[in-house]
């Protein structure tokens, strides 16, 4: 085993990054999990994971510089990012400050304490309305917000940081995270809430009086907006493969994750509907500017490269371990 062995994920409390971290442990790594708690849920990630939650932020240098002298840290996987592209319009700096500025700071904390693999959680949306489908990792970028252009421009870090340091890097650029732990110990709980699987779910159980659909002019099938859903768990076994990928001497890369297939939003609800036996109540708006018809990645590389493969791509499997979930984590106002 070599000194240096725990890895530190970032933002390990949130949706995501909490997901990760439990693949990590059971792949038989040591954890340091950072969350500030902005989004995370402490409780979860300690009781569940038994793996101690240590707060703070990444944007906090001498608190970082502690953390790389106390703990032997091998590698990083930075989960810490604001994700609400509506706000991230509308409130641009927090965005800038908290995804760029902060990943600078810790990127220069680990050049610092000479750790130089980092696994970066990245988006599909720096591709903003796809020119061709399945999106490859070639495909030109033109990202819609301040959110999508936060994390091109810490890609464009990264590349940077490999040419002067040497700090190597597998960005992921997910499409749709959905679903939970299928054995129901984590799952999806944002406040507010703003994606469609999570409200759908809501809605089946009271607590949202219907789900809305914005815009059914799409050009798609059923004219409602087409998007690719990852199983979280898919998403974090990938991450695991990067980091070894990594940590066994790999250049920097970047990855696609998706399924490959896409889902209108009129089949998601249809899909909660047969996995909840509950009715969904529906209200029809007026598109959301910025939503482009259909979102479908190619993962072809990360399946040949990482050698990566999707245990969960069936949308009733992705919804049903999502409600299993959201019937513990909420309850029901329902019979």
């Amino acid at each position: 085993m070599p000194e240096k062995s725990m890895i530190l994920v970032t933002g390990g409390a949130g949706y995501i990054g909490s997901h990760a971290a439990l693949a990590l442990q059971q792949a038989g790594y040591d954890l340091l999990v950072l969350d500030n708690l902005s989004n995370g849920h402490q409780e979860l990630v300690e009781q569940e994971l038994q793996v101690k939650v240590v707060v703070g932020d990444i944007s906090d240098r001498p608190f970082l510089d502690h953390l790389f002298s106390t703990y032997p840290i091998a590698a990083v996987m930075h989960f810490a990012a604001y994700i609400a592209v509506g706000e991230s319009v509308t409130d641009p700096g927090k965005y800038y400050r908290n995804n760029v500025a902060g990943t600078l700071t810790l990127l220069e904390a680990m050049v610092a304490a000479s750790v130089k693999q980092l696994v970066f959680s990245s988006t599909c949306a720096l591709y903003g309305t796809p020119k061709f489908v399945p999106i490859t990792e070639d495909h030109p970028q033109e990202p819609m917000s301040p959110y999508a252009t936060s994390k091109q421009m810490v890609e464009r870090m990264l590349a940077d940081f490999d040419a002067a340091y040497g700090v190597k890097s597998v960005r992921f650029r997910y499409f749709n995270a959905a679903g939970a732990d299928p054995d129901g110990r984590l799952g999806e709980d944002h406040a507010p809430e703003t994606h469609l699987i999570p409200l759908v779910l809501l809605a089946a159980l009271g607590k949202l009086e219907s789900i809305a659909i914005f815009g059914t002019d799409y050009p798609t099938p059923d004219g409602t907006c087409v998007r690719d859903y990852i199983h979280v768990a898919d998403l974090a076994q990938a991450h695991v493969l990067g980091l070894q990928y990594l940590l066994n001497g790999g250049n920097s890369d970047v990855f696609n994750l998706g399924n490959g297939s896409g889902f209108s939003v009129r089949e998601v609800i249809e899909a909660a509907r047969r996995v909840t036996q509950r009715e969904i109540q529906v209200v029809e708006r007026h598109r959301r500017p910025g939503d482009p018809p259909t979102l479908v990645g190619s993962s072809d590389k990360a399946r040949s490269v990482l050698e990566w493969q999707p245990q969960y791509a069936d949308l009733d499997t992705i919804l049903t371990h999502a409600w299993q979930w959201h019937q513990k984590r909420h309850g029901s106002d329902r019979p």
